[in-house]
C-alpha cells in the first residue's frame, strides 16, 4: 500500500452479509483471555464453564490412534465414505444400545464432531422462509445453522414448570406450518433435563403428522445417574420416519478435541447431509476414525467407570452447593447442574464470579433468553475442586 494511503480512499471495504447482523457473540469466546490474563496474576481459575471434562479418553482409543498415524494409507483423504469398519462398529453400538437395525453404509455417516453436523443438517432442508423450532436456552448451532441455512429459528422457552420440556402442542398453527425441523436434546444441554418415553412418543407423532424432521441431539446418551440409562429416538415406534439422531465422542468419551460423531437416520436424510458435507470437508481423519472405532468397542467396559466418574463429581457439588444455601436439582443425567440465581442477570453473576473468585461459569442467557436467571457448570473437575467452587460461588453470587 502507497505510504499515507488509508484503505478507505483506495475504495470500500467489502460489505457483510445481513446474516451476520443475527449472529450473537459465541459463549465464553473472550474468557480464554480472561483467564490467561488471571492466571498470569497468580489466580487460581477453576474452569466450570464448557463441557470439556478433565478425564482421559479410553486407553484403546489413544492405542488405535498411535498405530493408524505409523500407517501412511491412514493419511489419505476420508471423503464421506470414511473408514467402513467405524460405521461397523457404529451399526454395531446401535444395535447392542438401542435394539434399531442400522444400514452402516446407508443409514450412518461419520461427521467431524456432532456440532458439525447439527450445523449443517439445516442446509438439507431449510431455505428462505422456512422455520426451524428451537428450544432456549439451547446449544447455539441449532439456530446458528438455520440462519445460515436462509430460515427463521423460532424459540420455544424451556420452563422448569414444564420440565424443561418443548410442547410441540403449545406452538401456534402457523409456526408449525412453516417449521420444517424440530431440535431435540435430551438429555439436555443446558438444563440436564431427562425426556420420558411418553413424551418422546407424542414428539414423533407430532412430526409424522406435521412432516417435520426431527433432530434428535443425543450427545448425553450414555451420561445417566442412579441407574437412567438415557434413550435413543429410534427406540419409539416411527422415529426412523421422521428424525436423524448426532452423537458425540465428545462427553462420553472424553474425546472433545479429537472431534468425531456420527448421524444416523433413514437413507434419504443420511444422502442428503453427505451431500452438503461433500462440499465443505473431506471427512476426518482416518486415524481418529479408527480410534473412535476402538473406543465404542471398549464401551461396554469402559464407559461405566467413566459414567461413575462423573455422577461421583455431581454428587459432590451438589452436596457442597446445598451446604452453601443454593437450591439445586441433582440432575440425572449429562455433565452439568443449572443453578438458579436471582437479583441480578446472569452475566453479571458470571463476570463477577470469574473475576472475584476465579470461577469459570456459563450465564444461562448467553444460551438464549430463556436461560436468563440461570448459570450452568459442568462436572470438568475432580469433587475436590467443584467444593472448593461452590465455596467461592457462595462468595460471588450475592
Amino acid at each position: 500500500m502507497t505510504s499515507g494511503v488509508t484503505a478507505a480512499q483506495l475504495g470500500r471495504s467489502p460489505a457483510f452479509a445481513e446474516r451476520m447482523r443475527t449472529f450473537p457473540a459465541y459463549p465464553l469466546a473472550d474468557v480464554p483471555q480472561i483467564k490467561r490474563d488471571l492466571l498470569a496474576r497468580g489466580v487460581d481459575i477453576i474452569d466450570l464453564g464448557a463441557g470439556d471434562a478433565d478425564l482421559a479418553p479410553p486407553p484403546a482409543a489413544v492405542e488405535a490412534l498411535a498405530e493408524a498415524a505409523r500407517d501412511p494409507k491412514m493419511s489419505r483423504y476420508a471423503f464421506q465414505l470414511g473408514l467402513p469398519a467405524f460405521r461397523e462398529s457404529i451399526a454395531a453400538y446401535m444395535k447392542r444400545r438401542f435394539d434399531v437395525d442400522l444400514d452402516p453404509m446407508r443409514e450412518i455417516l461419520p461427521i467431524i464432531g456432532s456440532k458439525e453436523g447439527i450445523a449443517h443438517v439445516a442446509f438439507c432442508y431449510v431455505g428462505p422462509g422456512d422455520l426451524t423450532i428451537v428450544p432456549d436456552p439451547g446449544y447455539q448451532p441449532y439456530a446458528a445453522g438455520t440462519t445460515l441455512a436462509g430460515g427463521e429459528a423460532w424459540t420455544v422457552a424451556l420452563r422448569r414448570e414444564d420440565d424443561f420440556l418443548v410442547d410441540p402442542g403449545s406452538l401456534p398453527a402457523d409456526v408449525v406450518a412453516r417449521a420444517r425441523i424440530l431440535y431435540l436434546n435430551y438429555p439436555n444441554n443446558p438444563t440436564a433435563a431427562i425426556a420420558p418415553r411418553d413424551y418422546l412418543e407424542n414428539v414423533v407423532r407430532f412430526c409424522r403428522e406435521h412432516g417435520i424432521l426431527l433432530v434428535y441431539d443425543n450427545a448425553y446418551a450414555e451420561i445417566g445417574f442412579d441407574g437412567y440409562r438415557p434413550p435413543g429416538i429410534f427406540e419409539i415406534e416411527g422415529g426412523l420416519d421422521v428424525a436423524i439422531e448426532f452423537h458425540s465422542f465428545s462427553k462420553t468419551f472424553n474425546m472433545t478435541g479429537w472431534r468425531i460423531g456420527w448421524a444416523a437416520g433413514r437413507a434419504e436424510a443420511i444422502a442428503a447431509l453427505a451431500r452438503v458435507k461433500a462440499f465443505v470437508d473431506t471427512g476426518q481423519f482416518l486415524g481418529i476414525q479408527a480410534a473412535a472405532r476402538a473406543a465404542l468397542e471398549s464401551a461396554d467396559s469402559w464407559v461405566p467407570g467413566n459414567v461413575a466418574a462423573f455422577q461421583e463429581r455431581r454428587d459432590a457439588l451438589v452436596s457442597a452447593l446445598r451446604w452453601h444455601g443454593f437450591t439445586v436439582d441433582s440432575p440425572k443425567a449429562a455433565m452439568y447442574v443449572w443453578m438458579a440465581v436471582s437479583g441480578e442477570p446472569s452475566e453479571v453473576v458470571a463476570r463477577r464470579a470469574l473475576m472475584e473468585e476465579g470461577v469459570v461459569v456459563l450465564p444461562g442467557a448467553a444460551l438464549g433468553k430463556g436461560g436468563e436467571g440461570y448459570v450452568r457448570l459442568a462436572l470438568t473437575q475432580p469433587p475436590a475442586r467443584l467444593q472448593d467452587a461452590a465455596a467461592r460461588l457462595a462468595r460471588a453470587v450475592r
